[in-house]
């Protein structure tokens, strides 16, 4: 089963396009502009291996956490494909799927997951692999540095740009970290092979029924925190 990934959580931009054994990606650090190339990326890629959407078995998108207009943007950009394809829908959790490039990147199956929040905040979640698939140990949630929740247990690997952009982040966890890749973020292959047995199971749902998860349900910012350069 062919299926298409899309992610826009983050200033990357990402699509791909694949079965579990092959993948092909387009990715490009977008900023602002992934409502600009979210769709030509689709585009070339469907293109390229010659197929129309309506011969996909589904439409898989980051739902989130990351940014607020981003997490809009590809999901609905999903649900419109999806919609003139009669295809299911699977939101795919980005945090989980930043686990899941940790993985392929470099087998790490114990996985402390934070992005960026903005705010002085960061999402973050707990996974562990169980050789099959991922299990939640912490659920998704926004916190200030030094008050993320702990998860049970050491040799836990940190992965995200949430502990670059703050030290007291790794020190909260100093005691259960076994390492750090502070440069995984999100990508629409992990979003991809998260979602495909997901499909296979019957798990998709229709494109109505797709939603982003925003964690933090702030959709707009104080006069003051604009002026301070703050985002969401």
């Amino acid at each position: 089963m062919q299926i298409l990934a899309l992610d826009a959580s983050t200033d990357s931009c990402a699509v791909a396009l694949g079965d579990g054994a092959h993948w092909a990606e387009r990715a490009e650090n977008a900023g602002q502009r992934h409502s600009e190339l979210l769709l030509p990326m689709v585009r070339a890629l469907l293109a390229e291996a010659r197929l129309d959407l309506a011969a996909l078995g589904g439409i898989a998108f980051g739902a989130g956490p990351g940014s607020f207009t981003g997490l809009r943007i590809a999901c609905g950009v999903a649900q419109g494909l999806a919609l003139g394809a009669n295809l299911p829908v699977v939101g795919v959790t980005t945090l989980e799927a930043m686990a899941e490039t940790a993985r392929q990147k470099s087998g790490r199956t114990r996985v402390i997951a934070a992005l960026d929040a903005r705010m002085r905040e960061v999402y973050v979640a707990a996974y562990e692999h169980d050789g099959l698939r991922w299990r939640v140990v912490l659920e998704p949630a926004v916190a200030t540095p030094g008050e993320a929740p702990l998860p049970p247990g050491d040799s836990w690997t940190g992965v995200g740009n949430g502990f670059a952009a703050y030290p007291a982040l790794r020190e909260r966890f100093r005691g259960a970290l076994a390492g750090c890749d502070e440069g995984i973020l999100p990508t629409a292959v992990a979003i991809g092979s998260l979602a495909l047995p997901r499909f296979a199971a019957g798990e998709g749902v229709p494109a109505r029924e797709a939603a982003p998860l925003y964690v933090r349900h702030r959709v707009a910012l104080t006069t003051a925190e604009r002026a301070a350069g703050m985002r969401l």
